[in-house]
Formats: structure tokens, C-alpha cells, sequence
């Protein structure tokens, strides 16, 4: 019974403090020059904010773009209820606070936008426990089998001989004097001996030949 009383005490004094506000709110707006309807839109833009702050909170504590528009939603309707409480002037309302009810509509807009569409915080992992190892059972055997013995490794098979390379091609005296113009007038233009390779390509001759050309002209 008691706990009934309690929550019917809150929802009477929530309705009060929300009428007064939306009231406040409502005589700030008109004599800052928003008459008719406008005047009663702004309180529900100001609680709507309000809400939308903290249903943002209630799921991402952390949010720092919540806490920001909804200390800006709180700060409206405060303001409003102070101001209203004699220490303004609603007949000569001040150009600024004009200038801020007249740009409340698209702050309240951009900051529900925010809101609205702003990813949700990640959601924290728990590190996993480590589960506790399970007790080593020790079991010790009697009848154990004998050991087996290793299998004996068989022969390796003897290998033949690598054949003998082919012998180098006997080189003509007139092509190997040729080849040795080519390498020193390359020696002489370039600075350094005539690779091997390129000696291959200017006399166009098989592999083995050039291999023992350049072998006795020591470019290899």
C-alpha cells in the first residue's frame, strides 16, 4: 500500500511541474513575439527535447552529445520558469531573448536529428573466465606391455656416379683471336670486361662454344 501511495504522489507532482513549465513556457514565447499557435508549439518542442535527451542517456550513458542537448532542453525550461517569476518584463521582453525563442525551433530540430540518428554505443564485451583446469588423474598400470622393438633401417641403395661432364669443344685460333678483339674493344669503350652473355650475342654461336671461348678469355 505504500508503494502505491509513492508512485501516485510522484505522478501528481510530474503532472504539476510539467503543466507549470509548459505554461511558463508558452507566456516567455508569446511575449517574445510568438503569438496563437507558435506560442503553445514551443513548450512541447522544449519537452519533446527533453524526453528525446533522455531516452538517449537511459541507453548510452557515456553519450556526451546527449548530455549536451539535454542540459540545453533543461536550461529552456528553466530559463522560462525564472523568467516568468517577475524577474523580466514580459511587456518590454529584451531583443537577445527574441532573437534566442525565434531560433529555438531549428536547435530543437537539429539537436532530435542528432539524436534520433546517432549510432548507438557499442556494446562492452566481458572478458571471458577462465575456466579452471581439470585435476591430472595419475594412473599407474601393472600390466604395462613390453616394449616393441625398433624396426631394423633398411639398406640404403648405393648411388652411381654422377657422369663426367662432356669435354669443351676445341676453339679455332681465328674465332677465339675474333672473340678477343670483341672483348677488349669492349674493355676499352666500357672500362670493364665484356660479360659473357653479351659475348654469346655478338658472335651468335651454340652455348658450349661461347662456354669455352670465354673461359679461355677468362670473362666467366
Amino acid at each position: 500500500m505504500p508503494r502505491s501511495i509513492r508512485l501516485d504522489a510522484v505522478l501528481v507532482q510530474a503532472v504539476i511541474a510539467g503543466a507549470l513549465s509548459f505554461a511558463h513556457l508558452h507566456d516567455l514565447a508569446d511575449a517574445a513575439g510568438q503569438t496563437g499557435w507558435k506560442a503553445w508549439a514551443y513548450p512541447i518542442s522544449v519537452d519533446l527535447l527533453l524526453v528525446a535527451a533522455w531516452r538517449r542517456l537511459r541507453t548510452a550513458r557515456r553519450d556526451r552529445s546527449a548530455w549536451f542537448w539535454f542540459v540545453i532542453a533543461l536550461v529552456a525550461s528553466l530559463g522560462a520558469n525564472v523568467a516568468t517569476a517577475g524577474l523580466l518584463d514580459l511587456e518590454h521582453v529584451p531583443a537577445w531573448l527574441c532573437i534566442v525563442v525565434a531560433g529555438w525551433p531549428a536547435l530543437a530540430f537539429l539537436g532530435g536529428t542528432l539524436l534520433v540518428h546517432s549510432p548507438a554505443e557499442p556494446a562492452v564485451l566481458t572478458q571471458p573466465v577462465d575456466e579452471p583446469a581439470a585435476p591430472e588423474v595419475d594412473v599407474h598400470r601393472t600390466d604395462e606391455p613390453a616394449p616393441v622393438p625398433a624396426p631394423a633401417p633398411a639398406p640404403v641403395p648405393e648411388l652411381d656416379p654422377a657422369p663426367a661432364p662432356p669435354p669443351a669443344p676445341a676453339v679455332p685460333a681465328a674465332l677465339l683471336d675474333h672473340a678477343r678483339k670483341i672483348a677488349e674493344t669492349h674493355r676499352a669503350s666500357t672500362g670493364s670486361p665484356m660479360p659473357a652473355d653479351v659475348l654469346s650475342a655478338r658472335l651468335g654461336l651454340p652455348a658450349p662454344m661461347t662456354s669455352a671461348i670465354a673461359t679461355q678469355l677468362q670473362l666467366t
